[in-house]
């Protein structure tokens, strides 16, 4: 522990698993209090008893991240039981619902979900953010979990759109909120089969699988491992604390050289 974040206040959406749990753990290490929200409440609570355990700050929150009012009440949450708000993580998201899915074999509905859930969330935790750092007058930082499927093609055309648009928000919040000492970043992740998200897309789930998968991920990668949840929370500690306070729109890859080729 560095103590890099000592007395900041975070939120971390889609913190009941995966990237925004490893990230809630190792934002409160560095002395962050912290929000865990998660559409899945049960989730949350549990990284929130993870963080508190470890020593750490923290308090879980309900929250549809595609919902507008949801995101105002977590934030209005966090300021009302920290006085503050300093970091807020757009961490929360779904894959396609068939990992390997053309574009074509995609419903309307399964795009709207995942603009919804992918974007419009991003562009939600952002606006409210931006007007909560504004009226405190004293900066913020914002970061944005985005994908290499963004950057290549790769990850199927649907999902890499809404990260697309995910990694051109973030560049764009970077100008506009530069002169208020407001920063905004993006972790771009490669294929995280220790998570949920390849599960959620619709892959096998036993263990003979997950080993398959696992390999075959890693080959992908130059550097001949897949990324972890803890990979990116690294990368989230170091975009959202000062040692990058002079870094912003940046899109940082946590891909194993994935997109180095």
């Amino acid at each position: 522990m560095t103590a890099s974040l000592e007395g900041r206040a975070a939120i971390v959406t889609g913190a009941g698993s995966g990237v925004g749990r490893a990230s809630a753990l190792r934002f409160a290490q560095e002395g962050a209090r912290v929000v865990c929200a998660d559409i899945d409440l049960a989730g949350a609570k549990e990284t929130s008893r993870l963080v508190e355990a470890a020593g750490g700050t923290a308090f879980a929150v309900a929250c549809d991240v595609s919902r507008e009012d949801d995101v105002v009440a977590a934030i209005a949450a966090t300021v009302e039981r920290y006085g503050q708000l300093d970091i807020m993580f757009n961490n929360a998201g779904i894959p396609t619902p068939r990992l390997g899915a053309k574009l074509e074999d995609h419903s309307v509905a399964e795009f709207d979900r995942l603009t919804a859930v992918n974007l419009r969330s991003v562009f939600l935790g952002s606006k409210y953010a931006v007007l909560q750092f504004k009226k405190q007058g004293s900066g913020g930082v914002i970061l944005n979990t985005g994908s290499v499927a963004g950057i290549v093609a790769w990850g199927g055309a649907a999902y890499g759109a809404t990260k697309g648009g995910v990694h051109q928000l973030t560049r764009s919040v970077a100008i506009e909120g530069a002169p208020f000492g407001i920063r905004a970043n993006a972790i771009c992740p490669a294929g995280m089969p220790a998570t949920n998200f390849m599960t959620t897309g619709g892959l096998p789930d036993d263990a003979d699988a997950r080993e398959a998968t696992t390999r075959a991920v890693g080959a992908s990668h130059p550097l001949g491992r897949p990324i972890t949840a803890e990979d990116c929370a690294q990368a989230a500690v170091f975009l959202v604390s000062d040692q990058s306070a002079n870094v912003t729109g940046i899109l940082l890859p946590v891909d194993g050289g994935y997109v180095a080729r």
